[in-house]
């Protein structure tokens, strides 16, 4: 640990900012100096593999319940866990520790919360609130294998609770799915395997969307296959966010926001709802539009405010909208989308409409806005049907949750607004996509607001306009990057059941392409002009009024006056 971390300290935030990023085959430029990326990345994950894993292994303890007494949990605790070490050399990769289901999940702020693999919705006037912590649904566990609930710290013991719990009461999925086996054999032979291993999660793999094939062709993969397609575009966004961050701090483009470690979040939820279901999201939403079919050339066109971009070069980058695909115009000033997602609903509602929710992205930091309050409350009086899906990345900006709160999260709140709530494991791709389902099912069915908490972690800056080593250290993210990687969790789900045959080295040649894929469209964006100075002035008002054409006209005179400047 203490060699790590006099290397972090040797090229400060360029170093930091080389760990972040995926090589992209060119040189990195930073703000401050040209750095060559050097290939140490398997030599720092054997290190951390030993450092981390030793100091602080998973620890596998009996199940115990949250509102059990004291001396009841301590007498359940097991003795300490085997950890199997090679002592016949002393070399550090000799050593090994034997991957243990966890009990319990600490992320920033030392917030240790209890898992649970059982999908049940909170909701109000029919479960009792959870006593002390909030409990995280989880179902794959980091080595990708699915949880088989011994290890759980939380259990419903309530029979009546059981039996209410839609991933236990819905075993038949054909009325759900609406596609055909045959399309894809892999899924319906993952789907079987799955059931077999895992027999108590049987409901849950039949009803799971990600392993079902669609009812159409994917435009961007041209196949059936939406797992496939889900690790595709997950290694697409890590691959974008990459590329686009350099060229901004190669001066090629003015800002931008990457996602790192959020992926399973958007993928995940995006998976779940319909495309009549309108999303109202903040600036690290970005997958979430891609899987409704936004293409890498409109992600670049936008970022480089050409004359294709669909905002005609009036937003800043990252603030993308889509009407085609039902995506609302990002807005910078924090937490405004949560009333509107509000309002949006209760619009639903009163046209009558019964197959669709409006549903609203938004950081823990938006959580202590007054818009938060709001939005919440006018969706819980007027019982509108929102999905309100807060990630918990960490950090707002440079305030670390333990600064933006002292009770227990966000999701904690949702009793008080009198609304369903669930927390769930914003890096299991297969758990936010179950979580996401029964809550867009239970808004419609009810007329009523969900508040989900996905709890992640934000291993980038918060922008380019950041540097996230004033206030965390090199060592932290190191750590969450290496043990909890949404991407590294569903290609171990994928590699452990030998799916489509894929490898290590399949991973890297999709990255590969996907990142030839991002840097043409950057080309072709950078190549293509900027939008008309009149276009400025325009959408803003169905009718131009007086002012805007004095503006105009201001703006006229002022470039003939010098016309060297523009």
């Amino acid at each position: 640990r203490r060699l790590l971390l006099a290397a972090s300290k040797t090229s400060s935030s360029t170093s930091y900012s080389r760990m972040l990023a995926k090589a992209t085959g060119t040189r990195f430029l930073s703000s401050v100096n040209p750095v060559v990326r050097r290939d140490d990345k398997k030599e720092r994950e054997a290190v951390l593999k030993q450092t981390i894993q030793i100091q602080s292994p998973a620890r596998p303890v009996a199940a115990k319940r949250i509102n059990d007494p004291p001396n009841a949990q301590a007498a359940q605790t097991p003795p300490s866990p085997t950890i199997e070490t090679d002592t016949s050399s002393s070399s550090s990769s000799s050593s090994s520790v034997m991957f243990a289901s966890p009990s319990e999940l600490t992320f920033t702020g030392n917030a240790t919360i209890p898992i649970t693999s059982r999908l049940h919705l909170i909701r109000p006037g029919q479960d009792d609130t959870p006593r002390g912590i909030w409990p995280v649904f989880r179902l794959m566990d980091e080595d990708g294998t699915f949880r088989d609930g011994s290890q759980d710290a939380y259990l419903h013991d309530d029979e009546a609770t059981l039996a209410s719990d839609s991933i236990t009461s819905r075993t038949q999925c054909n009325t759900y799915i609406e596609s055909d086996d045959q399309d894809c054999p892999s899924l319906a032979e993952l789907r079987e395997t799955l059931c077999q291993t895992y027999p108590h999660l049987a409901a849950e793999v039949q009803r799971n969307r990600l392993l079902w094939p669609a009812k159409f062709n994917y435009a961007d993969t041209n196949s059936k296959d939406t797992l496939a397609r889900a690790h595709r575009q997950m290694v697409r966004l890590r691959e974008m966010d990459t590329i686009l961050q350099n060229a901004q701090r190669q001066g090629r483009i003015s800002f931008y926001m990457t996602c790192r470690g959020e992926e399973a979040i958007h993928f995940g939820a995006a998976s779940a709802l319909e495309p009549s279901d309108v999303i109202l999201a903040q600036y690290r939403e970005q997958g979430v539009l891609m899987w409704r079919g936004f293409t890498l050339q409109q992600f670049t066109d936008q970022c480089f405010s050409n004359e294709a971009d669909l905002g005609k070069g009036r937003q800043m980058p990252v603030h993308y909208g889509s009407r085609a695909l039902n995506y609302q115009t990002i807005s910078s000033p924090l937490g405004t989308q949560i009333p509107q997602a509000s309002g949006a609903a209760y619009r639903l509602k009163l046209a009558g409409k019964k197959d669709a929710v409006s549903v609203c992205f938004f950081g823990e930091g938006c959580a202590s806005t007054t818009d938060f309050h709001s939005g919440l409350n006018f969706a819980a009086t007027l019982k509108c049907p929102v999905i309100f899906i807060c990630r918990n990345n960490g950090y707002a900006i440079s305030t670390s949750v333990k600064d933006q709160y002292h009770g227990d999260g966000v999701v904690s709140r949702a009793p008080g607004y009198g609304m369903a709530g669930i927390r769930v494991d914003g890096n299991d791709i297969f758990a936010v996509h179950a979580a996401v389902r029964e809550a867009r099912e239970y808004a419609l069915e009810n007329s009523a607001p969900v508040l989900i908490e996905a709890m992640s972690y934000r291993q980038g800056h918060h922008s380019t306009s950041d540097d996230s080593l004033r206030y965390r250290s090199v060592e932290e993210v190191e750590h969450f990057a290496h043990e909890s990687d949404p991407l590294d969790r569903l290609q171990a789900f994928l590699k452990r059941h030998d799916y489509e045959g894929m490898t290590d080295d399949t991973f890297r040649a999709a990255a590969d392409e996907e990142k030839m894929s991002v840097l043409d469209a950057m080309r072709k964006a950078e190549r293509k002009p900027k939008p008309s100075l009149e276009e400025l002035f325009e959408d803003v008002y169905h009718e131009m009024p007086a002012s805007l054409k004095a503006q105009q006209q201001q703006l006229r005179t002022h470039i003939a006056k010098y016309p060297n400047q523009y």
